[in-house]
């Protein structure tokens, strides 16, 4: 329980908690669209430039294991939430990809919510994580796509272009932004990083606290439209966060990582992509409901974890190191 109050009594959970709190009233409170923008630019190669400074001092042996981990659980996450929302859900084809979409690829953000509360445990985690952000983005949405365009309702069928959502989905800001800093870093290292380190780090985590916000006043804005998903989806966005984080903190052990890089591998397995996935869904699934797949990213599951996966994995994975 203890451990529960740490994690929402954190200047980015109650940030985000402020968003959805100035959404329920009604209040003006909005960040404009260019402030967004420039956010999330910032964010992503932030995190690019610290993992690729980490890269450039890590052995590339040691990313092999992590490396085939982030692959293999960006194949098993959108089969299983496919799967789920077939029949649990009882989803139409388009929407159930839509959803596996979401749901095999990572939130950044979440991603980030969980090494703050790793540092605040006191734990470390390793530095080339967000390398494995970048390479699970694809993966899942690749994947989920294909279950659409297979069973005749993606594609050119369902009015939208698998090709061009790929195209999407490899040059989005994204994946350039993470990819594009990891490559930066890895060439500077850490030492030529040390003059932009006061704009990258020191400002990192009141930018995050901005964009927190945002997501907040995005997210209050679906917990509307969460009666339109019913129950069972309602449910399953609660309970495929704790089925793929635990899969992914398990894996993360057994690969030799930190406890604190387990919980954050967790966070990553368990979150749903709010940012990528719903660009490359709207060119390829434009029939997908939307109502589906962006309540359950970003009004039920982005919330979920900041309130209680987080700290279910960190559980999990000191559990798992004591008992591997």
């Amino acid at each position: 329980m203890s451990l529960l109050a740490e994690n929402l009594i954190s200047p980015v959970v109650l940030c985000f908690a402020l968003g959805i709190f100035a959404r329920a009233i009604r209040s003006d409170l909005a960040i404009p669209e260019p402030i967004q923008q420039g956010l999330s630019i910032y964010l992503l190669l932030a995190i690019g430039l610290k993992g690729g400074a980490a890269l450039a001092v890590e052995p590339l042996a040691a990313l092999l294991l992590p490396a085939v981990l982030t692959l293999a659980l960006g194949g098993i996450t959108p089969v299983s939430a496919y799967g789920l929302m077939r029949r649990i859900g009882r989803l139409e084809r388009a929407d159930a990809a839509a959803v596996a979409a979401h749901y095999g690829s990572v939130s950044v953000v979440t991603f980030l919510a969980a090494g703050e509360a790793v540092k605040r445990a006191g734990l470390t985690a390793e530095g080339y994580l967000p390398a494995m952000v970048a390479l699970l983005e694809v993966p899942g949405i690749v994947i989920a796509l294909l279950f659409a365009s297979r069973a005749g309702s993606g594609g050119e069928s369902s009015g939208g272009n698998w090709k061009k959502a790929l195209h999407e989905v490899v040059t989005g800001k994204s994946i350039v932004l993470l990819l594009g800093g990891l490559v930066i870093g890895w060439l500077c290292g850490p030492e030529k990083l040390t003059d932009v380190q006061p704009f990258f780090a020191t400002a990192f985590k009141g930018a995050l606290c901005l964009f927190m916000i945002d997501l907040g006043l995005a997210a209050g804005k679906r917990l509307r439209d969460a009666r339109l998903a019913g129950l069972r989806l309602l449910v399953l966005g609660c309970l495929i966060p704790v089925l793929h984080g635990a899969l992914g903190v398990f894996g993360a052990v057994l690969a030799g990582l930190s406890e604190g890089g387990a919980v954050i591998f967790g966070a990553m397995a368990g979150s749903a992509s709010y940012i990528a996935a719903p660009a490359a869904v709207r060119v390829a699934l434009p029939r997908a409901n939307p109502a589906y797949y962006l309540t359950l990213a970003l009004g039920i599951t982005f919330p979920f974890n900041l309130a209680l996966g987080i700290p279910l994995f960190q559980e999990l994975a000191t559990l798992f190191h004591a008992w591997l």
